[in-house]
Formats: structure tokens, C-alpha cells, sequence
């Protein structure tokens, strides 16, 4: 009898929990959130920057036809949100922020010396709208997607040195769309939103060197920033 009281307890308890997540008897966090014309937050996460290159003469001597080889690692971001409500599913977001990166940078058949390691600050600035799906219970799912600028602190395109005197130089500004997806978390204190966003560059972010056949830049015709941003906004 023991053992039945039990197993019937504990089915009533799956029951009970089952219609708290899927029905609308669950206790809602955060009830009146998304009622407001106007909120704010900001955000901490993660990044990993790539480079894409276009050639002007393509190489088919190296297994991936590229001249470069390029090591990605794990950068920072840290920033502040300011959020528009336009429409019951539809928001404009600004979210100015810094990230903080480096990527390694060779010539796939060249020695150890034409390494470089390429270390940057951004100043990102991005205008994203969000569309997000009904409210169920205490999350949200959306999808994002927008342009953006960004100014490169650690550019170096004013340096009169080029790569012939080991410096690698990229523009201070580029632009950029985005797209991405998340989940807004309506917690008891505040709102958790992780998302992860895919940025690509627009413009040509590579400075040539006054040598027009270098070995870094003389192939090169198009040089543009890609990146994976997967960050966690508090509001």
C-alpha cells in the first residue's frame, strides 16, 4: 500500500509540474516586464573573431586555396542595452559595448616569421530588431538581426609601419550586419536573456603595405572580420 500511496504521490506530483510549465497556472516572474515603452540593461559574453579573405588570384597549391592561416581565440564583451518597444512581438535595441580579441595571423608557406599576433579593442555599436514569439510561462524565444559599427582602438591604420616592419594594420572603422536568436528568462528579480549572434563585416578591413607584391597584402583583395558574439543580458 506503501508503495502505491508513493507511486500515485509522485504521479500527482509530474501532473502538478507538467500543468504548472504548460499551462498558464504556473506563477509568472516579471509579470508586467514587457509593458514598459522603455527598458535597460547590459550584457557580458563572450566572442571569437575569424577573418575572410578574397583573393585576387586564387591559389589551388594549398589544400583550402587560401594564403592564410588564421587562429581564432576566445575574446570578451561587456556592454549596456537600451530597449524600444514598438510592438507586442517587435523591439529596436541599441547595444553599445566594448570587445576585446586576439587572432594569430600566418602565411600558410612561409616560415615562423610571418606570424602575427593581432590584438584588438572595439568600441561595437550595434542596431538590432528583436522579434520575439508569445510569452509561455517564464521564457521567450526571439530572433534578432540588424547592422553595426564598430571602431577598432587598436587599428594602427595612421602607423607608418607596415608588415615589411612587423605591423599589421586593419581600418579603425568597419560595419557590419548580424543575425542571431536567444531566450528571454523571466527570473524572479530580473530578466536573463543568453543569445548567440553571428557578425560579418561589410567593408575591406585590410591596410596595404607600400610593397604591392607583400607577401600579406599583395593577394588580397578583400580582408573583412567575421565573428560568433554568445552573450547574457541582465535587465
Amino acid at each position: 500500500m506503501k508503495k502505491i500511496l508513493t507511486i500515485a504521490l509522485l504521479a500527482l506530483s509530474f501532473n502538478a509540474a507538467h500543468a504548472q510549465i504548460f499551462s498558464g497556472e504556473r506563477v509568472l516572474n516579471q509579470q508586467n516586464f514587457d509593458q514598459q515603452r522603455w527598458s535597460w540593461g547590459y550584457f557580458l559574453g563572450f566572442n571569437s573573431y575569424d577573418f575572410n579573405f578574397d583573393y585576387i588570384d586564387y591559389n589551388p597549391s594549398t589544400v583550402t586555396g587560401q594564403d592564410f592561416r588564421v587562429e581564432t581565440r576566445i575574446g570578451f564583451n561587456v556592454g549596456l542595452l537600451g530597449n524600444l518597444k514598438l510592438s507586442h512581438n517587435l523591439d529596436l535595441r541599441l547595444e553599445p559595448g566594448v570587445n576585446f580579441n586576439t587572432r594569430g595571423f600566418q602565411a600558410i608557406k612561409a616560415d615562423a616569421g610571418t606570424y602575427r599576433e593581432i590584438s584588438s579593442t572595439y568600441v561595437h555599436i550595434p542596431l538590432l530588431l528583436k522579434f520575439s514569439a508569445n510569452r509561455l510561462n517564464n521564457f521567450k524565444p526571439f530572433v534578432v538581426g540588424g547592422v553595426s559599427t564598430s571602431i577598432n582602438l587598436s587599428s594602427n591604420e595612421n602607423n607608418p609601419d607596415d608588415n615589411s616592419a612587423g605591423q599589421f594594420r586593419m581600418t579603425t572603422n568597419s560595419y557590419y550586419y548580424e543575425v542571431g536568436f536567444g531566450i528571454d528568462l523571466y527570473l524572479y528579480y530580473f530578466k536573463l536573456s543568453p543569445s548567440i549572434r553571428g557578425v560579418f563585416a561589410i567593408n575591406d578591413e585590410l591596410i596595404r603595405d607600400a610593397d604591392p607584391n607583400s607577401l600579406y597584402t599583395g593577394n588580397v583583395d578583400k580582408m573583412s572580420s567575421r565573428a560568433i558574439f554568445i552573450n547574457f543580458t541582465f535587465q
